[in-house]
């Protein structure tokens, strides 16, 4: 209820919830935004049923170039890619290069960009950059002036090359990490609560007990 129609009711006082934190309301900050996928397959639903694409782009507030770009977004992408990229909002100009790789490539990049957390039209296209030949569509190449060396190019795919290898075992990997750290803490735990060693680590090692009781105190291995 607004304060003016309070005070217009003759109510003096009204009790209410006070928020001790600063949690920087805004319109904005509560909006749950489309990603790119779902925008594009709303987009695509709304063109088969027959919504002209002119009057689709007004009502959107977007032009009708863009329209087209964001109804074709996942032509010519791998399922897996779809897949990786439905929550994530990205350019449409990311699809594009994408699309110039085989699938297999495509993925590889997508795993790349995720893990880097850059999904960006720069960074796909220094993917696309330092994509061997046979990985490429063919015919495709490049996509702009480039100033590249072969040295360069070469020692680029080295390393991206390298970073998926590291990638792929830091995944395969994290899942065994959690399990041991999950064990350690469960076992630090058992510690803290025997009162003999509790009363030691107090009188003799104050600084393993501060450490211990922040692994304690972990509600989750991700924090």
């Amino acid at each position: 209820m607004r304060l003016m129609a309070i005070k217009e009711l003759g109510v003096p006082e009204v009790p209410c919830l006070i928020a001790t934190d600063d949690e920087t309301f805004t319109y904005n900050n509560r909006v749950s935004r489309l990603s790119s996928v779902q925008e594009h397959l709303m987009i695509r639903r709304a063109i088969d049923r027959g919504i002209p694409p002119a009057k689709l782009a007004a009502g959107l507030c977007i032009n009708i170039s863009l329209l087209q770009k964001k109804s074709s977004l996942l032509d010519g992408i791998c399922a897996e890619v779809v897949d990786m990229l439905k929550d994530r909002m990205f350019s449409t100009e990311i699809s594009p290069i994408l699309r110039r790789m085989k699938p297999t490539r495509q993925i590889e990049c997508a795993e790349l960009m995720i893990a880097a957390n850059s999904v960006t039209v720069t960074y796909a296209r220094a993917l696309y950059a330092a994509t061997r030949p046979e990985m490429l569509v063919a015919g495709k190449r490049p996509l702009g002036p480039s100033s590249i060396s072969r040295e360069q190019l070469a020692r680029m795919e080295h390393e991206m090359s390298n970073l998926l290898s590291e990638y792929k075992l830091a995944e395969q990997n994290h899942g065994e990490d959690v399990l041991n750290l999950m064990l350690a803490r469960g076992y630090v735990v058992k510690l803290l609560d025997n009162p003999r060693i509790l009363r030691y680590l107090q009188a003799n090692h104050a600084e393993i007990l501060e450490e211990f009781s922040k692994i304690v105190e972990m509600t989750s291995i991700e924090g």
